[in-house]
């Protein structure tokens, strides 16, 4: 495995206001929903039968979107669910109340390298995430995969719902310019000038040279890690679902 730097930073991305009204989401990227409903329908068909209760991780649950669809998907699922935005692990505790109060859900404000650092080696099921590992910046994301397949028991798996961008580059710069002409159509429409500001420089941190994922690097490097198999399940655009598992023996 590539030797990465133990100092690789988090980030908190979704201050201010992007994060006080992350639910705009659904109006500028309304395929973010889907991604969600996708991991969660994955997640419901992998891990231990139903007479034992399945512990799983969350990366980034954000106001709570992925986090029901996963609760939703599965009644034997003992959730822990890691953000370590306060502004939208608010929205999580009072969008998911009742999942709490009945101890099926846990919500830890961290990042997520820190959370998966401080578990025991093959202590987790599954870890799913939607539309969170693209934000990090590429030395960190390497990191966390890495702790993410040491946490992991040997048949686990990673069930990934996210932006992974196209290879072809000039693809991916023709696909990121029309949907930040979508920002402009959907944010400008309803005056919310403000939020798409925050929302187009968020959009070009994403496109960034030390942040960007593209499919076929990720999909190298977690087979570098020791995942095996990796797989594609759904891809559409940038809209893509890849599964990485552990190894049984």
């Amino acid at each position: 495995m590539t030797n990465r730097s133990s100092t690789a930073r988090a980030e908190r991305l979704f201050s201010g206001r992007i994060g006080a009204e992350y639910e705009m989401l659904r109006l500028i990227v309304p395929t973010a929903a889907e991604t969600s409903h996708r991991v969660a329908e994955v997640v419901a068909t992998l891990g231990p039968g139903p007479a034992v209760m399945v512990r799983a991780i969350e990366l980034g649950c954000g106001t709570g979107i992925t986090t029901l669809a996963l609760l939703q998907a599965r009644a034997d699922l003992d959730l822990t669910s890691i953000d370590n935005e306060p502004t939208m692990l608010d929205q999580a505790r009072e969008n998911l109340a009742d999942f709490i109060a009945a101890g099926r859900l846990h919500l830890v404000e961290a990042d997520a390298l820190s959370a998966l650092r401080n578990l025991p080696a093959a202590s987790v099921d599954l870890v799913a995430s939607a539309y969170t590992t693209h934000n990090f910046l590429d030395t960190y994301r390497a990191l966390v995969l890495a702790e993410i397949f040491r946490v992991l028991r040997p048949g686990g798996a990673f069930v990934n719902g996210d932006r992974y961008a196209l290879d072809d580059s000039l693809a991916q710069t023709r696909f990121t310019q029309a949907e930040a002409q979508r920002y402009f159509d959907v944010l400008g429409e309803i005056g919310r000038y403000d939020l798409l500001e925050q929302w187009i420089i968020h959009l070009l941190s994403d496109e960034s040279a030390d942040r960007l994922m593209r499919l076929g690097p990720a999909s190298r490097l977690m087979r570098e890690i020791g995942f095996d198999p990796v797989d594609v399940r759904f891809r559409e655009g940038v809209d893509t679902l890849v599964t990485a598992e552990k190894p049984a023996t």
